[in-house]
């Protein structure tokens, strides 16, 4: 599964904001099921940063959020993230697709 945060960040808080999501991706990334991870900025806004993590199913992401060092260290800097849905999961070619979401809107 990939998550994809985005956050909007006023120049003037992005050498604050660097140092906490690079703090919150590490503590992400290490925990259990953490596949990878990046941290980015927009080439043509500079306001807007994306923290992006891979996980080995849903389960281990959100494990990783109820653990104590998460809680206390990344949670506080996601809940800053756009208020948009950021969970998805791969598309592989030829697979299945998860259509919870689709039976759930019918």
């Amino acid at each position: 599964m990939i998550v994809v945060n985005r956050f909007r960040v006023p120049v003037t808080e992005a050498a604050a904001f660097r140092a906490d999501v690079e703090r919150a991706a590490a503590l992400l990334a290490g925990r259990p099921g953490h596949l990878g991870g990046e941290v980015g900025r927009n080439v043509d806004d500079p306001e807007l940063w994306v923290l992006t993590t891979r996980w080995e199913h849903v389960g281990a992401y959100r494990r990783a959020l109820s653990s104590y060092d998460v809680k206390v260290g990344a949670v506080p800097l996601l809940s800053r993230a756009l208020d948009e849905p950021s969970a998805y999961e791969r598309v592989e070619p030829g697979a299945a697709l998860n259509d919870h979401a689709a039976r759930s809107l019918g």
